[in-house]
């Protein structure tokens, strides 16, 4: 236990000799953990800011007709789904909740103000099952809107507000404000005017729906919904479009998860540049000391001991290094979320601060992998020839 106290001491007094060069390889390492970390921190937040915007709405199979381009050419109109095809689709979703849905898009009028809004036209029983409520109440009937989150914070709007619709300014009352539910694959509702089905059919004089949303009750059943809904519709061509929310939710998590992993990597080249400093040093070390050696292996000093003596000194830069590396990569991913996703609740996740000592780690293994080349070269070294080196 003493020779390994000796010479880690001696590890010590050669770093505290050439502390400038030192310091340089150290902040090598400091960078390179700040790099890796904080681009860590900075994709994961990415992945768990999208995963809570859309994870509320992976439960749906979305239904919407079949468009081919060459129809759309020839004729003009605007495909729906019709009547028949929605009892089909309750049919194929057995006990599964089905949501027909009319969406559009209008110019509205907020006081002076003169927006565009999406416009939802829903049933009223069925809205509670899309969407929740923040203030106020969900639509009875046909007379009132509810409005999204975003679009009532933005505009100062509040239950009992008024709303002129379309060219022709059609008023509605504010009845309730939804609560906010971010990006969605069926409705996004957060900077839309929800409407009941009633009014929407007799302001815009439509028939069929825009699309149908099958809120399936068990994920594990929503290939076998999807499945079902599919062959029923599309048996002899293909009437309508079929995709489930789950399956896309999944794809971009995992495309959103490749991007942290690819950022990760490009700070994970701080590091090797880092690794080539310490290894630089190291060299040089070894360079300047070879009667240092010579003598210690002369008086029968161990090879491993030698050796020993140059890990410690990579040892001691990278964990160093990586310590403060990790204080300020830290800092460095709340300064990141801020600027990037203006939310820093997410630095605080374990996936997010997990990220940090992986940064440390990397910091350290770099820096001793960098030191056994130089470790071995001096424990490789004879004593005579060391001896007489100049």
């Amino acid at each position: 236990m003493s020779s390994h106290r000796l010479f880690f001491g001696l590890a010590v007094r050669n770093l505290q000799i050439h502390w400038l060069r030192s310091l340089l390889a150290a902040i090598g390492i400091i960078i390179g953990v700040v790099a890796i970390s904080s681009m860590g921190i900075l994709g994961n937040s990415l992945v768990l800011s999208v995963s809570d915007s859309l994870t509320d709405v992976g439960d749906s199979v979305v239904v919407t007709p079949h468009v081919s381009f060459q129809g759309m050419a020839s004729t003009g109109t605007d495909k729906r789904i019709t009547d028949r095809q929605l009892e089909q689709i309750r049919r194929a979703s057995g006990n599964n909740e089905v949501v027909p849905v009319y969406a559009g898009g209008d110019r509205i009028r907020i006081g002076r103000e003169i927006l565009a809004a999406s416009i939802y036209g829903v049933d009223p029983q069925d809205i509670p099952t899309l969407l929740n409520i923040e203030s106020g109440q969900f639509l009875r009937g046909a007379s009132g809107v509810m409005v999204g989150a975003k679009l009532a914070k933005e505009n100062n709007l509040a239950v009992g507000s008024r709303i002129l619709v379309g060219d022709e300014e059609a008023g509605v009352r504010v009845v309730g404000i939804l609560a906010e539910r971010g990006m969605g694959f069926d409705i996004s509702p957060d900077y839309a005017i929800i409407a009941s089905d009633q009014w929407y059919k007799d302001c815009y004089d439509v028939t069929g729906y825009d699309q149908v949303i099958v809120k399936v009750r068990n994920l594990k059943d929503i290939d076998q919904v999807k499945d079902s809904i599919d062959a029923q519709l599309n048996r002899r061509e293909t009437e309508v479009n079929v995709y489930d929310t789950k399956a896309i939710l999944e794809t971009i998590l995992e495309t959103f998860g490749r991007i942290s992993t690819f950022t990760m990597a490009i700070g994970g080249i701080s590091l090797i540049v880092a690794g080539v400093s310490i290894f630089n040093v190291m060299m040089m070390s070894v360079m300047e000391r070879y009667r240092e050696i010579g003598i210690l292996r002369s008086i029968g000093t161990k090879r491993a001991e030698v050796r020993s003596m140059f890990i410690y000194e990579a040892l001691i830069l990278g964990v160093s290094g990586s310590i403060i590396g990790g204080v300020l990569s830290f800092l460095g991913g709340y300064a990141a979320i801020a600027i990037m996703l203006q939310e820093t609740s997410y630095l605080f996740a374990f996936s997010s601060l997990i990220q940090i000592p992986y940064g440390m780690i990397f910091g350290v293994a770099t820096s001793i992998l960098s030191g056994l080349y130089p470790a071995w070269k001096a424990s490789d070294l004879r004593p005579i020839d060391a001896l007489r080196h100049e």
